[in-house]
């Protein structure tokens, strides 16, 4: 029997209509982004050192016009003022510029800070976030110590 006579008695012969049409393409869903390494953010930094983020790419369902964001705002006296948000006098922000990945499973998106020469010891937040076709659809924050040029 050939082919085509085999799929129209197959059809007739499976309860479900869905086994009748077109076989179903294998698509694999673009991936989603996470950060960071433990290694970006749990070691000292000093003013004028640049901080590399590195996204960690995962299996995922986000559209092929995501946008990657990072920026790092301090200096904090201590870990428990960052994760307070208190107000403190004289704080600075240093962004990274914006990381917009291809989607391929294979890429390793990089962001970069520099952190300025002028900046002061203490405690900064990174603050990192995936915008999906313009929306937020995921963020997270990190603490980065920033400490006295030696």
């Amino acid at each position: 029997m050939n082919s085509p006579r085999r799929r129209l008695l197959s059809c007739l012969v499976v309860p479900l209509l869905a086994a009748c049409g077109a076989e179903p393409s294998e698509t694999v869903p673009p991936p989603a982004y996470t950060c960071c390494a433990d290694l970006d953010v749990d070691k000292p930094y000093h003013p004028g050192q640049t901080l590399t983020v590195r996204w960690t790419v995962e299996p995922g369902s986000t559209s092929s016009q995501v946008e990657l964001t990072a920026h790092l705002t301090g200096p904090y006296g201590t870990v428990d003022d960052l994760k307070a948000a208190s107000a403190v006098p004289g704080l600075v922000t240093f962004t990274a510029i914006p990381v917009r990945p291809a989607a391929d499973s294979g890429e390793r998106p990089v962001s970069t800070i520099v952190i300025g020469p002028d900046a002061e010891p203490g405690f900064y937040d990174l603050v990192t976030s995936v915008i999906d076709g313009g929306n937020a659809t995921s963020s997270g924050s990190s603490v980065v110590q920033v400490a006295a040029t030696q």
